[in-house]
């Protein structure tokens, strides 16, 4: 099962500014387990990437992302491909 969705990374900026990114990441995590009822979350490093291309401490507002669960519900995450 595949799915788009667009993650709000919002709740990151809540925290201190050191730690916004790693935050970020962990809402992602979080995100996954909930939408996707995963057993597990595999992140891509290019999502990794995009999180933190501006540092710590100004990761993106919100991300798009697509979801893909297994069938050991294992989900893996992904940049969601851009539509022309």
């Amino acid at each position: 099962m595949t799915r788009v969705y667009t993650v709000p990374l919002g709740e990151a900026f809540q925290t201190p500014r050191y730690r916004r990114a790693k935050v970020a990441i962990r809402l992602i995590r979080d995100f996954a387990t909930r939408h996707m009822k995963a057993s597990e979350v595999k992140i891509e490093e290019d999502v990794n990437k995009l999180v933190w291309a501006r540092g710590i401490r100004n990761p993106p507002r919100r991300i798009k992302l697509e979801m893909e669960r297994d069938e050991d519900g294992i989900v893996s995450i992904r940049v969601a491909p851009e539509e022309e």
